[in-house]
Order: structure tokens, then sequence, then C-alpha cells
């Protein structure tokens, strides 16, 4: 195969329970994560002569800091092969705003690079791969709505589909997932995962009282605007709003497309602005 070109989405998460340290230096938590198809970072790979990244975005770094070129190299390492590739990447999904866009991009240079150069490593194997290049990035080799336990990586596809149109917003705050969980303090989770679901399934307004992030206490207290952002989305009627990951995006759920496109008129054209529209899960 000479070339493939693919999607990479991103993600929210509803709710994100941080439980407790672990000895090598992680957290485990719980969390719910759930795609965001309609917004996705574009990446093209192609034989080539030499290695070469390119990206639309001057401000996404093109070195080894890179998840997508360390993605390459991690799979060299490990393979003892040289990927002579060129690397495109059309970047959509805002950085270090919670939306998992670099770990997205890392999954997908996994899952293309195996399929690329018949690499024979099968799912288990590319999870404990992926689990090396971030605790997001297992979730995006196969992108379902899932219950997410440990560092993330031990994931459980559930029934989840929110026929309601997300509204993200992220007024272009960059937040360090390193600096976030210094600040963290793990607590106790009551992640009920059945009352969970059926509350999703009747749209409850309890859905409201099931779900906390504990990075937002830490976010909101450096970063009032993003507490302001929340309670907007509330304030125009979104049923649900939350912030993702460790911030700094903050989504809103709202009962109409008109709803979320209303909302969406009182922010800043300056601030990212999106809206997934209800639509089916496709099969991945």
């Amino acid at each position: 195969m000479e070339s493939i070109e693919i999607k990479a989405p991103a993600k929210i998460n509803i709710g994100l329970n941080i439980i407790s340290r672990r000895e090598d230096g992680f957290h485990n938590l719980e969390t719910i994560f759930y795609p965001i198809f309609g917004l996705y970072d574009y990446i093209s790979f192609e034989k080539s002569n030499h290695f070469y990244f390119e990206c639309n975005n001057d401000s996404i770094p093109n070195d080894e800091s890179n998840l997508i070129v360390k993605a390459t190299r991690l799979l060299e390492k490990l393979t003892d092969l040289k990927f002579n590739i060129k690397i495109y990447l059309k970047k959509n999904i805002p950085s270090g705003a919670g939306l998992g866009g670099g770990s997205s991009d890392a999954a997908a240079t996994l899952v293309s690079l195996n399929e690329m150069f018949s690499l024979g490593f099968n799912y288990n194997k590319l999870l404990s791969i992926a689990l090396e290049l971030g605790s997001d990035v297992p979730f995006f080799l196969k992108p379902k709505p899932s219950y997410g336990q440990s560092r993330g990586e031990i994931l459980q596809e559930i029934k989840l589909d929110i026929i309601k149109p997300i509204l993200i917003i992220n007024p272009g705050i960059h937040i360090s997932t390193k600096e976030a969980f210094e600040n963290i303090i793990p607590n106790h989770s009551d992640f009920n995962l059945d009352e969970i679901l059926v509350a999703w399934k009747d749209m409850s307004p309890k859905i409201v009282e099931l779900h906390k992030n504990d990075f937002e206490e830490y976010a909101f207290s450096k970063y009032m605007v993003l507490k302001d952002i929340k309670n907007m989305l509330y304030d125009t009627g979104a049923l649900f709003a939350q912030m993702s990951g460790s911030g700094s995006s903050i989504y809103g759920i709202y009962k109409t497309v008109e709803n979320a496109e209303t909302a969406l008129s009182g922010f800043p054209k300056s601030y990212f602005r999106f809206i997934n529209l209800p639509q089916e899960i496709p099969k991945v």
C-alpha cells in the first residue's frame, strides 16, 4: 500500500473522576469517552524516499515532541525498520484543549503504519504501544463510546448515542495536562455506570448530578473565563455542560440545532466554536 488518508476524530469526556495516584506516577481514573466524529484532524501518509512531516498549522511542532512523529519512531524502534514516508497533517482540533487531538493523531498513525507496512500487530499489541504514547491514545484505536478505567486504557464499549447537537467552545487557553494532574486531589468515585446509561437514554435532568469533572475546580480557579463559559452554556439552554478532559474546552448539549446555533452566536468569533450535529455513530 503506497498511501493512506485518515480522519482522526476528537473526543469529549462525560464525567472525569481521578480516583488515586499510582506507584508509576500516573493516576487511576473513571470516565466516559465519547467520540466527536464531526471534528477531526486529517492525516495523509505516503511512501517516500525520506521521512517528512508537514502541518498546515505552524504552531504545531514537527520534532520528536509531536505525537505523530513519536508514534512513528516508536514503531521503528519496535520493528527495527525505517519508515520513509511523507506525512501531512491538517490540524482542525485545537491543541491543549481536552479534546484528544494529539492522542487521536498518534492512534491514527499507529493504525495507518501497521496497515501500510503490513506490520501484523493485532489490536492488543497496538493497545500496549498506544499506552506508551499517552493515556488517551488507546481509546482512539477504536473510537466508540466507552467507559474508561485505570489510566484510560481499560475500555468497555457502551451503548450511548447522543442524538442531540453538542456545542464545543474553546477560548484559546492551553492547559498543560501535566500541570493539571499536579494540581488534582484524588478522591473516591461514586461512578454508577448502569444508572448513568439509563439517565442518558432518557435524557434525564439527573445527568447533571451524575457527572463531575475533577479538573474543573483547578481550571476554573485559574481561568475564570472557563467557568463563565460553562455558566453561559447553561444560561442559553444547555441540557448538560461540562469541561472536557483537563481542559480547556467546554461543551454543552442542546435540545435542538437551532438552540445550539443561537448559543454559539453569543460567543466571540475569536473563540473556537463548533457544533457536532447528531448522527449515527459510524462503525469503526
